[in-house]
C-alpha cells in the first residue's frame, strides 16, 4: 500500500505526522534509504538545512532520494526542506537540486524576524491559510516548469512543478490540513473529507510555544 514518508532526521516530524493522521493517509517515518520503499510521496520538513544536509550524507538518504525521485517519487520540502530541494541555494549548488528554483537563505533575518500572516491561495484552500515563517527562505527564481502557488510581496514563497512541491513556511505549525491534502491528492492518495480546520482554537502565537526569549 502506498503512503507517505517524512525524513526524520531532524526538524517538524511529528507535526506532520499529526496532520496526514488527520487525513487519514497512513505516513512512516524515514530514516534510512529501505523506508523509501513503497512510498506515493515524502515530506522533507523545516529545521536547519545544514544539519539536514550532514544528516542527509552520513545515513546515505541524500543520493537514495535523488534515484527514487528519478524513477518518480513526488517530494514535499518546507522551508529547510525546501531549500534543500532547490537547484541553487545563495548562487551555490544544492544538496538535492530536484527543483528549478533558485533560494535565498535567511532572507527576512533572524530568529527573532519570524512571523506569521494569512493568503489566499486558491488552488490548495478555498479559505485563507494562516502562514508561519521561522527564519524563512525566499524563492527568488522560477525555472522553466515550475509555477508559483503564492507570491508574496516582491518574493514566491510557495511554488510546485510536476513532482515537486515546495513552501518556504511551515503548514505543518498551523491547524489547516490543507497543503497536506494538496500534497497527498498530488500524490494520487485520497484524503477524508471531514478533516477540517481547527482555527477556531488555535492562537496565532502558539506556534511559539510561548518560549521566552532572553
Amino acid at each position: 500500500m502506498a503512503h507517505i514518508g517524512i525524513v526524520d532526521l531532524q526538524g517538524g516530524v511529528v507535526e506532520h505526522l499529526a496532520h496526514l493522521e488527520r487525513l487519514g493517509v497512513q505516513a512512516i517515518r524515514v530514516r534510512g534509504a529501505s523506508d523509501l520503499d513503497n512510498l506515493a510521496g515524502l515530506i522533507i520538513p523545516g529545521g536547519e538545512s545544514s544539519c539536514l544536509t550532514l544528516l542527509l550524507r552520513r545515513y546515505g538518504l541524500g543520493e537514495a532520494i535523488r534515484e527514487r525521485f528519478a524513477a518518480g517519487l513526488k517530494i514535499w520540502g518546507t522551508c529547510a526542506g525546501a531549500i534543500l530541494v532547490a537547484r541553487r541555494v545563495d548562487g551555490e549548488p544544492a544538496e538535492l537540486a530536484l527543483m528549478d528554483i533558485d533560494i535565498r537563505r535567511n532572507a527576512f533575518g533572524s530568529q527573532l524576524d519570524s512571523f506569521a500572516r494569512q493568503a489566499g491561495i486558491p488552488v490548495v484552500s478555498e479559505h485563507p491559510l494562516p502562514l508561519i515563517f521561522i527564519r524563512a527562505p525566499k524563492i527568488i527564481r522560477l525555472g522553466e516548469g515550475v509555477r508559483s502557488l503564492l507570491n508574496l510581496d516582491d518574493y514566491c514563497a510557495a511554488a510546485e512543478d510536476a513532482r515537486t512541491l515546495v513552501t518556504t513556511f511551515h503548514p505543518e505549525l498551523t491547524p489547516d490540513p490543507a497543503f497536506h491534502r494538496y500534497f497527498c491528492h498530488k500524490c494520487g492518495l485520497q484524503t477524508k473529507t471531514t478533516a477540517t480546520p481547527e482555527s477556531s482554537t488555535w492562537q496565532w502565537n502558539s506556534w511559539t510555544r510561548l518560549a521566552p526569549i532572553p
